[in-house]
């Protein structure tokens, strides 16, 4: 495909145009201990399932953009180590037996390298895709996430992975504050609770877009694909 032709996606609250070649993928910290059973999410009594939902619809959007070219990039939330970059705001939240660092039932929680903070494999970055490791809830804090999307060229960014109301709508404020324009994908952002679920991407179409766009991947992946379906909102 042509990946100078602008595209058009039906999204709310108005069509959201995007050249693919300066548009890039954001897949948001579908990391193991957020996703799988038996993960740090679950061991706090998440419902992991309200994330794994996600999984399907955004492996067939990541099979789509390797197919158009368009630059990818994965993030993962985690800490060195020796937690050296790890605010003690951050370090000291939650239970004393179940805090960043502490065993988990993965390896260390939030920790790099551990089979917990690890990409899931259904979502597994393809070789050449960047990875970029946070110290924090949004993918510019702390990383070269901003000189990479300067570097490739990306004006926008197609905004994917869990949660929603945490490290996903973080990194749209932060890109929405560098002049970044998003689109995140509804049924590719998931939350523990639906009600955040809901008000996450309400709050982000709001006020005619006030942080971006929001659409259904099925409206995106027409885009992609060229179809009438693509100008349909929803």
């Amino acid at each position: 495909m042509d990946l100078r032709q602008p595209l058009t996606v039906g999204a709310a609250p108005y069509p959201f145009s995007f050249d693919p070649a300066e548009t890039a993928l954001v897949v948001i910290d579908m990391q193991r201990d957020f996703l799988e059973p038996g993960g740090f999410g679950e061991s706090l009594g998440n419902d992991v399932g309200q994330l794994r939902k996600v999984i399907d619809p955004l492996r067939a959007v990541l099979a789509a953009c390797r197919v158009a070219g368009m630059t990818v990039i994965h993030t993962r939330e985690g800490h060195l180590p020796d937690l050296s970059d790890c605010p003690p705001a951050k370090l000291l939240r939650g239970s004393p037996r179940a805090r960043i660092g502490d065993p988990g039932p993965k390896g260390r929680i939030l920790v790099r390298g551990e089979d917990g903070h690890d990409i899931i494999e259904e979502l597994y970055p393809a070789p050449g895709e960047p990875v970029i490791d946070k110290p924090g809830k949004g993918a510019f804090y702390a990383t070269d996430f901003g000189d990479l999307l300067v570097s490739h060229g990306i004006r926008k960014l197609v905004v994917t992975g869990v949660t929603t109301e945490v490290c996903v709508h973080t990194t749209v404020r932060e890109a929405n504050d560098r002049g970044y324009e998003c689109l995140v994908l509804s049924d590719c952002v998931g939350s523990y609770f639906p009600e955040f679920q809901r008000a996450g991407l309400e709050m982000i179409a709001a006020q005619g877009g006030i942080f971006g766009w929001t659409a259904p991947s099925e409206a995106f992946l027409a885009a992609l694909a060229g179809t009438s379906a693509a100008s349909q909102p929803r």
